[in-house]
């Protein structure tokens, strides 16, 4: 929660960046700190904040349902590839990475489809510039999904689950396979004691997390663009419409070339380092301390 609400105003911006819905000509390209001024002059310091309640309370479910069920994909996978639970523990519960690719994907797109609806309400309040005088499009999660219900459908609620499913799968197996890498290119230290060994647990995490989460954005990120971009079509204010996926891919590349793509990646690069380094370490750190009890 401290992560994400101290990188709120980058992902702000960021997500204003890959919409394009920041009251400029339409198309128009703005920096990082254009952008800023725009949020204070048209919604005040607090702007800066839009859809962090959505976003907390998108993360509770989402990542203890991508944690949770990435050791039980790597459980399965890991006694399948071992041939059994004993001989999968005494090889440190280590996997292949293709293998820590597939549990990482199937974890991100199990967490996505539960959580979706709340991710699209995030990506309308924050993706969206508030209008003239300060009048916001959408007022809060509640009134998002009910607006958006009410005047487009129960169905809209999931425009652009198909992008945000198929992302899933890369941008969590790159992160989480990307730290099975490190893992086994930088094995644990199995003499310290057990102090030590937890806070040697943790720093590894923390690392490796670091890095699988800014690998996985810079990779996945132009399938991020697309997905935001669908799941603000038929919003208030948006005149923007695609058929699907590849319409919108097509559309986007032929107006504004593939630089389009990428705009907002290097605050992304910025915001999610040390945004997944803290979800790792913490996710240790918990999993160590709460083993003797579960």
């Amino acid at each position: 929660m401290i992560a994400k609400t101290v990188t709120n105003p980058l992902d702000r911006i960021r997500m204003l960046s890959q919409t394009g819905e920041h009251g400029a000509a339409s198309g128009a390209k703005l920096t990082p700190f254009q952008l800023y001024r725009s949020i204070i002059k048209n919604e005040g310091v607090l702007g800066l904040w839009a859809g962090n309640g959505a976003n907390l309370l998108r993360v509770f479910p989402s990542k203890s349902i991508v944690f949770s069920s990435n050791d039980f994909y790597r459980g399965c996978l890991g006694q399948w590839y071992w041939g059994s639970t004993e001989v999968y523990s005494e090889k440190s519960y280590q996997l292949p990475w293709s293998l820590s690719f597939m549990a990482g994907g199937l974890s991100g797109m199990s967490a996505s489809a539960a959580t979706y609806p709340l991710d699209l309400a995030r990506g309308r309040i924050t993706g969206k510039l508030a209008g003239p005088g300060g009048k916001k499009h959408y007022k809060g999660i509640i009134n998002t999904v009910l607006v958006t219900a009410r005047e487009e459908g129960p169905r809209a609620l999931y425009k652009g689950v198909t992008p945000t499913l198929l992302g899933a799968m890369p941008y969590e197996g790159i992160k989480f396979g990307t730290v099975g890498i490190l893992e086994r290119v930088f094995p644990k230290n199995k003499d310290n004691t057990e102090g030590g060994s937890i806070a040697n647990n943790v720093t590894r995490k923390l690392m490796f997390g670091g890095a699988g989460g800014a690998t996985a954005g810079v990779l996945t990120y132009p399938n991020d663009t697309v997905r935001r971009l669908l799941q603000l079509q038929g919003s208030k204010g948006t005149t923007d419409h695609y058929s699907g996926y590849w319409d919108c891919v097509r559309k986007t590349y032929a107006k504004f070339g593939l630089e389009r793509f990428y705009r907002g990646a290097f605050i992304n690069i910025i915001r999610m380092a040390p945004n997944t380094a803290i979800q790792f370490g913490s996710y240790e750190l918990l999993k160590q301390y709460t083993a003797s009890y579960f």
